[in-house]
């Protein structure tokens, strides 16, 4: 009986292109083999169609830094027009070993676009054998946002807040780093040490203003982070505040020169949480 090895037959399911090395672009190699597959490839026609589809949104996101890191958290709520489409939506992801991403817009979009960035940093690092610089990677983000241009001209507008630590930085106080963007791709250095995006980003930005510790250590950076988006959902009903009694708590990553990026347990999230609802029953205003 005939044999045909492993490699014969994906050489033969297979066109070339997927069997050489090429560009150490996963997003170029997909613009050019398969483009239907990116984000921004999904034809949306009338504008005004898209725009009736009530696809749930992500709401809140805020990054902050404290010294030797960077934080980003969110709430866990997704609406679709007045309605909670979801209340236990992951909005923050771990992206590589020192960066992590939060997602504000139509959700369904952007987990697909964090999820091709993700497998872009990885076959970038396959490929070229390192890893992307932090302004790399920031950099390569702006552009898939721009390549979703024409689905957020649509309506469906997608919007990451990305945070990472520079291993190469000449001062480990300022590694930790937060890039914002507008939909067309342009990309922002939030040089205040914090920010937020989303619906409830003016009332987050409003509370880190006044909680936010230029210099705090990670403890005080994790309990901002929650004040600041139980202050977001207390103005914004498209923000989800800590749901105790369903044990739904805000997601939380943290990215450290020692640490990379972690998320947080669930039990060290819901303990910032009710403490923070507690303190709220003696001062609602906080």
């Amino acid at each position: 009986m005939e044999h045909t090895s492993s490699r014969g037959q994906l050489g033969a399911a297979l066109p070339p292109a997927y069997l050489s090395a090429g560009t150490s672009s996963f997003t170029d190699f997909l613009r050019a083999q398969a483009p239907e597959l990116l984000p921004g490839g999904h034809r949306v026609g009338d504008p005004a169609v898209a725009a009736k589809l009530d696809a749930p949104h992500g709401t809140t996101i805020v990054a902050l830094t404290f010294a030797g890191g960077v934080l980003i958290a969110g709430d866990r709520r997704a609406t679709a027009g007045n309605l909670i489409a979801q209340r236990d939506i992951e909005k923050v992801f771990v992206t590589d070993d020192y960066s992590s991403v939060g997602i504000a817009g139509t959700a369904g979009l952007a987990v697909e676009l964090v999820r091709l960035y993700t497998v872009e940093l990885a076959h970038y690092e396959k490929i070229e054998g390192v890893q992307l610089s932090l302004d790399g990677k920031a950099n390569k983000l702006a552009s898939m946002v721009r390549g979703n241009l024409e689905v957020a001209m649509a309506g469906l507008a997608v919007l990451p807040l990305f945070v990472g630590y520079d291993v190469d930085a000449a001062d480990p106080a300022t590694a930790g780093r937060i890039v914002s963007y507008d939909v067309t791709g342009g990309r922002y250095e939030e040089r205040a040490g914090f920010h937020a995006i989303g619906s409830g980003s003016m009332f987050a930005r409003s509370a880190l203003k006044k909680l936010y510790q230029p210099g705090g250590d990670r403890a005080a950076a994790l309990r901002a982070a929650v004040e600041a988006l139980y202050d977001a959902a207390d103005d914004d009903s498209a923000t989800g505040g800590p749901d105790l009694a369903r044990r739904i708590y805000p997601s939380i990553v943290t990215i450290t020169a020692d640490d990379g990026a972690v998320r947080a347990t669930e039990d060290e999230a819901g303990a910032v949480a009710q403490a923070v609802v507690a303190d709220r029953a003696d001062r609602p205003r906080g």
